[in-house]
């Protein structure tokens, strides 16, 4: 029974993608998912991705994580990196800056317009096309390089703790300067100015 496969295979909270699930007819999965969202047992969040129906220690009714999704659905697809965390939420996981974000921002090989606002439960999803396609191997690279031309529009610091700030992101992410070198040209002209202002001009040369 597919709800025994669901119980054995998710967490609460887990986003579980009709395309996932085992099963030869998806008409007949659709039907079994409907009959277990009308008897409460799962939630759907939207056609074709549902999770399991479950209650918060406070007594609320659990949500879908929202990583989770984002995770599943655009970063890795498959066990296959396709994306990667753009925008204001990259710069504040590392600290350059306190502002948190409105919306969640994304690069992915599975977005199929330019830009793309999307709203899932409550939140903003932005999902942008990547100036080429993202890979486990370039996708440092990218991320750096969209850091690169928002850092001066983003980053609350500034002089000696921006480039040691920045020394220790290119550290944590173990960054290839030989990779970045290949998408440079790629990005508009500031980035120049941002590296050689993040003091890291010296790893390009």
């Amino acid at each position: 029974m597919i709800y025994d496969y669901i119980i054995e295979n998710y967490k609460y909270g887990e986003p579980i993608f009709l395309s996932e699930l085992p099963g030869e007819s998806k008409d007949y999965l659709r039907q079994e998912m409907k009959k277990l969202v009308d008897e409460g047992r799962l939630e759907r969040l939207y056609n074709g991705v549902y999770y399991l129906s479950y209650m918060t220690i406070l007594g609320t009714k659990g949500k879908v994580s929202l990583d989770k999704y984002i995770e599943k659905k655009y970063l890795t697809v498959g066990g296959k990196t396709v994306g990667y965390v753009t925008g204001l939420q990259l710069a504040n996981k590392y600290g350059f800056t306190t502002q948190n974000p409105s919306c969640y921002e994304i690069c992915s090989n599975e977005a199929t317009t330019k830009q793309r606002k999307l709203e899932i439960d409550g939140n903003t999803i932005v999902v942008y096309k990547p100036v080429v396609e993202v890979t486990e191997k370039n996708r440092p690279a990218l991320q750096f390089l969209d850091l690169m031309s928002m850092i001066d529009r983003y980053s609350e610091i500034s002089g000696e703790e921006l480039i040691s700030k920045l020394q220790k992101y290119v550290s944590v992410i173990k960054l290839d300067f030989q990779t970045v070198k290949e998408y440079l040209s790629l990005y508009p002209d500031k980035v120049y100015r941002n590296i050689y202002d993040g003091g890291l001009m010296g790893e390009l040369v």
